[in-house]
């Protein structure tokens, strides 16, 4: 039986805003990054990554990334984030849905006749564009990595994919985090994860709640 593992956050600095950016594991709770900068209109504004695991099947898990965007003024414009990372290990993205990652990256380790989404060291990854097949969707994806302040519109400040990771560890009390993330945005940096509570999801209209795991 897993124990419960404590989500982490990442502090990011920002050049000329105010921004926190979080990252969490769900069903494996985790991670967070933070960016804060100095906004004298909005001193608490951030922007949140919360990276969720949301199953652990054995040598991969699949993940729940979500950004929120929790200033009151500033918004995500065109061209949009652009999530990365490096990997702590030959983790691999065996597949994606809600964003893309730009590079598939050489996949010539892996064998087989299905090679994954993406085997970069360092993947990046963007957001789908509006418009995309609903069987490529996730909710709160496609925007073309935009995203809205919280005052111009509270229903697209959201932004989040999901993906199957793969070339993991077996046991999840040995899961490392990666590191090194990035959103992309010009004068924003993300320093080191560290553990935060667990994320919870409702269904059923709020009826049933389920929680991250965690180590």
């Amino acid at each position: 039986m897993a124990s419960r593992r404590t989500p982490i956050f990442l502090p990011l600095r920002s050049i000329s805003g105010s921004i926190s950016i979080f990252l969490f594991l769900s069903l494996l709770s985790f991670y967070i990054c933070r960016t804060d900068g100095y906004d004298p209109l909005d001193p608490n504004g951030n922007i949140t990554i919360k990276w969720d695991i949301l199953t652990w099947n054995g040598d991969t898990y699949d993940a729940r990334v979500s950004i929120f965007n929790f200033q009151l003024f500033r918004h995500v414009e065109t061209p949009g984030w652009k999530l990365s990372w490096e990997w702590s290990n030959l983790e691999v993205i065996w597949n994606i849905v809600g964003a893309e990652a730009t590079e598939q990256g050489d996949c010539s380790r892996i064998k087989g006749s299905q090679l994954p989404h993406s085997c970069e060291k360092k993947p990046v990854i963007v957001d789908l564009l509006p418009g995309t097949p609903y069987n490529m969707q996730v909710a709160n994806c496609c925007k073309g990595g935009v995203l809205s302040s919280m005052t111009q519109d509270p229903t697209k400040y959201g932004a989040a994919f999901q993906m199957n990771v793969g070339m993991v560890s077996q046991a999840i009390a040995n899961m490392t985090m990666p590191g090194n993330f990035s959103l992309g945005l010009p004068g924003y940096s993300c320093s080191e994860p560290f553990n935060v509570t667990p994320s919870k999801f409702s269904s059923d209209n709020g009826r049933r709640w389920t929680q991250a795991l965690s180590k």
